[in-house]
Formats: C-alpha cells, structure tokens, sequence
C-alpha cells in the first residue's frame, strides 16, 4: 500500500499537516510542516490498549491538544496522521481522510 501524495489533505480548510507514519514511527511520506511523530506514538500505545482490553478494530482516534487536534487513522501496518486547527473540522477531515485512502 503506498500513497502517492499526502498534499490533497492540506486543501481541507484547516488542516496544518499530514503525515504517514511507519509501524516503527519513522515518517514515511509528509506534507505541510513537520509532524510530531511522537503524539503518534503515544496515540498507538493507547489505541493498542483500548484494543487489547475492549477488542474491535480501531477505525480512527483522535487527540485534542492545546495546539489542535490530531487524527490517527490506521492504514495497513502505517499510521497517517493528520492535524488540523479545530473539533469543528473533523467531519471534512475524516471525509477527506477516507477519500484519499481509498484512492490509494
């Protein structure tokens, strides 16, 4: 699975950067500024608890910090992370998000 390009997800108003991450957390592709790659992780690290302990598939988590919101979606063994200025955002991001990845 490969993404030609992350830079349709800066067209959505709000959003600051994208990200694929690697199952190891190393940046495989970005666009926009630079990600932080270790909200990533620790967003992994809580998702694969909330796995362990309630089961399921995690389609999507998202992390609301003081600088914005980031959304983590799984894509295969990667992790594509996007942020974006605000809560309010987030439908068109995970449109846009489920868009690209299908087009993948």
């Amino acid at each position: 699975m490969a993404l030609s390009s992350l830079a349709p997800l800066l067209d959505v108003r709000g959003v600051r950067h994208a990200a694929l991450l690697s199952s190891a957390g190393a940046v495989v592709a970005h666009s926009g500024g630079e990600p932080d790659v270790s909200i990533a992780q620790a967003g992994r690290a809580v998702a694969a608890s909330l796995i362990a302990t309630l089961g399921g598939d995690l389609q999507d988590l998202l992390i609301d910090l003081e600088g914005g919101p980031v959304l983590l979606t799984p894509y295969g063994d990667q992790t594509l992370m996007t942020a974006f200025d605000d809560v309010a955002n987030l439908g068109r991001v995970r449109f846009a998000v489920r868009k690209l990845l299908q087009n993948a």
